[in-house]
This record gives structure tokens, C-alpha cells and sequence, in this order.
């Protein structure tokens, strides 16, 4: 088989990126986010003269002007204006004439690279060397950016704006672990109000009071604090957001958000990532936004949601920096709603039973979304003898497609590997007709039909007292852990922005296994409302009286 998949490599990289040593496409745009496409541009790798490289898609083209060359990359653009207004830079040649400071390279016609249905050519002196063809080579699909890696383009949906991280691994690392609601409040204020120069803060929603004023109690000692927010979430920015972070700009902390308008597009569907950066020393990573369902006071009920933190410099540098990448963005921009309703702690209680736990010696390696999303699906794959699935919801790619992430859990059962899946039974999460209660049907039939060492329940959040089930964790073989913001469904890993971390470590996966196995043993397979005693009773009477009845037939 190895030697089968290294042939079809050998035979697939000359079609597609020509021989070693040429100039060739590595990147370009066909479709991007402006009317019209003037932004559209191709990005060529290569070193030495250009003189006798053309560019076309078998109906137009270019070529360079005399004595031009290349040493490394290059990007031309159709129009340069346009792409200085997408980029916020100007490509090295325009093919478009529309700015006095970028040059024109020679063109035959004017290339214009259609959405759908088109290809690319590189000719070196009339040779061709390179063609891509779409949707042949790569998808085609509005605002997508195709990447050429080692021969290979790159099949992930990489979209304009998106940062593209490469996985990292951080060794001998200190690891706080923390659930929610028993004890992420006390997390988040320890971490906080231990803070002494800087503060960089990214979550999908905030709507707190409380971990805003500790954000204002940080400024006031002199911290810099940096937030920020998803700029259009699902249903709006809510009273209670606008509240807290109308409470954090009058405190004097600069809040910023990322949104679509008319001159920027978002690079992410959804700034969906939770994490705090704290004196470029410590990460806060959690499935929780910051408000009080998942960062409750103690005592308080609230969501199931699993957090870290980790005191590690070299990780926190990786994780300012891909925050810095996101603010950079033209879609961010400050922040300036007005005053909204301060949220109401709930009155529901919680009997804590965690408190935050703290491990040495942890292996830890960031996982973002869509840059490294694939390592939760390697994850999966690794397991040798158990996984466990704590999630909001999963949701397939198709009718009769898998989620790929459960898909792989599934696999992973086939081999002898034990798994359990645990969903939120909330109302919404359990009321239509293809959401949790369905998924847990679709797996438990999947593991009776091929006798499968694998089980699915429903969360029972009267007897855990918890409001939901809004984590997104898994444990593997008790001793790998992914806690992130990272939703089972098509959209999360590929479009949005999300942060998460997998910690390989026996003792933090015992801490969180427990917090499963609580959740776990109260589960039920198949949701239903609670227990009607009158109509249970009238059920008992009803079989004694037909066996009764039974009875007194064969009697007589």
C-alpha cells in the first residue's frame, strides 16, 4: 500500500507543479470578495529571469517586462488598487493598469479568471510547466485561497484573511485544569488578578459583569488590556454583551470586533475562539464564553464546560501571536455600541464538586481552527483503547454523511476501542427533528447493528444540575485531553476561528475523566420528559388488570 500511495504521489506532483527548479503558481485567488473580482491575483515562487515566463488561461495572459525577475515570490494582481484595498498592501505587478506605483505586466487581452470553471498555465518558452483547473485541482468557492504545498494543493478550505499556523508541540509544561460551573470563576479571577503587565483577550461572546470588572480592576493596577469579540454573532450582540463591554471601553479598555462590512470581509465565519493571554507567561483556554452560565460564581448552576490553563512562555508567544495575526485584520475594528442590560446571575444551585488541579510535566500542543483543526480527527485516530466524548451537539456533514469527527470515533470502535459519547439534552439541542436525541439513536443503532464497544447517551441535567452541556472535550486512552471551542459540525473546524489545546498528560486526563464520568453515570440513552406518575400508575393497573384477565381465561 506505502508504495502504491508513493507512486501515485510521484505521478500526481509533475502534473500539477511541473519540474523542480521552475516558476510556478503557489497561490491565487480566483474569486475573491469584491464585486466583480478586480481584486483577483495568483501569487508565482521561483528564482531567476522572467523574461520567458507567460502566464494564461488559454484565453488570455501575460507575460514580464524585459530584465524582470524573481527571488522567491511574487504576487500580480489584476488590479492593484483593489488589492490594496483587500490586503491592505500592493502586489510587486498588476495586469490591470490602475495605479501609477505598481507596474504593469505585458498583457495579451485582459486575464480574468473565472469563478466556477477555469485553469491556469505557466509556460516556460512555450513549454508548459504548470496547470491548475478548477474544479478539477481545487474547489471552487467564493473567497478561497488555494495553496501549492511540496506539489500537493493544499484540499483545506483556506479562505482570504486566514492566518494559516503550523502545529506546535510545548514540552515539560505546567497545567491548571478547571471545569465549569464548579470552579471556572475562580480560574479566570486567580489568573486575572495575578496579571501584572498585559492582558490579551479573545472570545466569541462576553457578557459577564463580573469578569469585566476584573478586567477594569487590571487596568486600574496598570495592565494592558486588549479585547477582542465577535462582532456578529448568532442572533446579535445581546443587551447583556452590549452591557460589559460598554462597562470595559469606560473603563478605558480598548474592545474590538470582528465583522463583515462594506470595505472588509471577515476572514472567519465566526470569532468563535476562547482564550486569554496573560503577561505573555500564561494561557487561559475554555469552552465557555465569557458570561455567567459558563463562568458562574460558586454555588451557581451553569453549562459543562472544560478549561486550562498553562504557564508556559514559549506557548503563550504562540498563542499572542495568532492573536495579533486576528486584530491585524481589516475586518476588526473598534468596538462603539452603546450601553445594554447588565446580565442576572441565575438562581439555580450547584453543589461544587471539582476544584482547579494542577499537573507538571504536560505535553501540550495548541489547535486551531481552520489552521490545525485535522489534529482533533488524528486524535481520534490514535486512540488504542478508549475515547470519551463530552459535546454540545454533533451534527452530520450530510444526510448520509458522518461527521467526520465521529466518523473517526466509529473507526476508532471498530478496531476494539471503547467509546462513549455524551450530548446535551437541552431543549433546544433535543426539539427538532435532527439533533441530539436523533444522534444518540443514530449511534446506538450503528454499535447494536456491528456489536460495537460503543454507546451514546443523552446528558440528564436534572439529576447533574447543570444548566447544559456546552463542552467540546475528548479523552483518549486516559491520558490524551482536547479541551477548545471546537463545535462537531461542518462549519467550526473549517470556517471559523477557534482555539483549543490537546494536553498529553495521565493525570490531567484522570481529572477530566472523573468530570465525564459524572456526567456520564446520570446519562440516559434516549431523552423524554420528566416521570408522570398518575399515567405511570394508570399503566401498572391497566397490565394487572389484562393479566388478571389472562389469568381468569386460562382458569376457566
Amino acid at each position: 500500500m506505502r508504495c502504491l500511495l508513493l507512486l501515485m504521489v510521484l505521478l500526481v506532483i509533475p502534473a500539477t507543479a511541473g519540474a523542480a527548479g521552475t516558476v510556478l503558481i503557489t497561490e491565487f485567488c480566483p474569486d475573491p470578495y469584491l464585486a466583480g473580482d478586480p481584486d483577483e491575483y495568483l501569487v508565482l515562487s521561483g528564482y531567476g529571469p522572467l523574461d520567458a515566463i507567460t502566464v494564461s488561461d488559454g484565453k488570455s495572459g501575460f507575460s514580464f517586462p524585459p530584465g524582470s525577475s524573481i527571488a522567491g515570490t511574487l504576487t500580480i494582481a489584476r488590479n492593484g488598487t483593489a488589492f490594496l484595498q483587500s490586503h491592505g498592501r500592493l502586489p510587486a505587478y498588476e495586469w490591470q493598469d490602475s495605479s501609477d506605483v505598481v507596474p504593469d505586466v505585458i498583457s495579451s487581452k485582459s486575464l480574468r479568471m473565472a469563478n466556477a470553471n477555469d485553469s491556469l498555465m505557466v509556460y516556460d518558452r512555450g513549454t508548459l510547466i504548470q496547470q491548475v483547473s478548477w474544479p478539477r485541482d481545487v474547489a471552487a468557492r467564493e473567497g478561497q485561497v488555494h495553496f501549492l504545498e511540496r506539489g500537493i494543493w493544499d484540499p483545506r478550505p483556506l479562505m482570504l484573511g486566514q492566518s494559516r499556523f503550523l502545529p506546535a508541540d510545548f514540552s515539560d509544561v505546567t497545567v491548571t485544569a478547571f471545569v465549569s460551573p464548579d470552579c471556572s470563576d475562580e480560574a479566570f479571577l486567580s489568573v486575572i488578578g495575578n496579571a501584572s503587565g498585559e492582558i490579551l483577550l479573545n472570545v466569541y461572546e462576553f457578557s459577564s459583569p463580573a469578569m469585566a470588572d476584573a478586567l477594569a480592576r487590571a487596568r486600574a493596577r496598570g495592565v494592558t488590556v486588549t479585547v477582542l469579540v465577535e462582532g456578529g454573532p448568532v442572533g446579535g450582540i445581546g443587551e447583556e454583551e452590549k452591557a460589559a463591554l460598554w462597562d470595559l471601553n469606560r473603563s478605558g479598555i480598548p474592545v474590538y470586533a470582528m465583522v463583515s462590512s462594506g470595505t472588509a470581509h471577515a476572514p472567519y465565519r465566526y470569532d468563535h475562539a476562547k482564550y486569554v493571554v496573560i503577561d505573555r507567561t500564561t494561557v487561559l483556554v475554555v469552552s465557555e464564553n465569557f458570561k455567567y452560565n459558563g463562568f458562574a460564581p460558586e454555588g451557581i448552576s451553569g453549562n459543562r464546560g472544560w478549561g486550562v490553563v498553562v504557564h508556559d512562555p514559549a506557548m503563550a508567544g504562540y498563542f499572542a501571536t495568532v492573536f495579533q495575526e486576528d486584530l491585524r485584520s481589516p475586518s476588526v475594528v473598534p468596538y462603539s455600541g452603546g450601553p445594554g442590560r447588565r446580565e442576572v446571575i441565575s438562581t439555580e444551585t450547584h453543589t461544587p464538586v471539582f476544584h482547579p488541579q494542577t499537573f507538571t510535566g504536560a505535553t501540550v500542543s495548541p489547535v486551531l481552527a481552520p489552521d490545525t483543526s485535522s489534529q482533533v480527527t488524528a486524535l481520534i485516530a490514535s486512540a488504542e483503547k478508549s475515547i470519551d466524548i463530552e459535546e454540545a451537539y454533533i451534527t452530520n456533514e450530510t444526510r448520509f454523511t458522518l461527521n467526520p469527527y465521529l466518523a473517526a470515533a466509529i473507526d476508532a470502535s471498530r478496531r476494539g476501542v471503547t467509546v462513549r459519547v455524551l450530548l446535551d439534552s437541552y431543549w433546544y439541542n433535543t426539539e427538532g427533528k435532527n439533533d441530539n436525541d436523533e444522534m444518540v439513536e443514530i449511534i446506538n443503532r450503528i454499535a447494536t447493528a456491528e456489536h460495537l464497544p460503543l454507546e451514546a447517551r443523552l446528558a440528564d441535567l436534572e439529576i447533574s444540575r447543570l444548566a447544559k452541556i456546552h463542552n467540546k472535550g475528548v479523552i483518549v486512552d486516559g491520558r490524551k485531553v482536547l479541551v477548545s471551542s471546537v463545535n462537531w459540525n461542518s462549519n467550526s473546524p473549517n470556517f471559523n476561528r477557534e482555539a483549543g489545546v490537546i494536553i498529553d498528560h495521565p493525570g490531567v486526563a484522570e481529572y477530566f475523566t472523573s468530570v465525564f464520568e459524572e456526567d456520564w453515570n446520570p446519562g440516559v440513552k434516549t431523552p423524554g420528559p420528566g416521570t408522570d406518575y398518575a399515567k405511570f400508575i394508570i399503566a401498572l393497573l391497566v397490565v394487572a388488570a389484562l393479566l388478571g384477565y389472562g389469568y381468569y381465561r386460562r382458569r376457566t
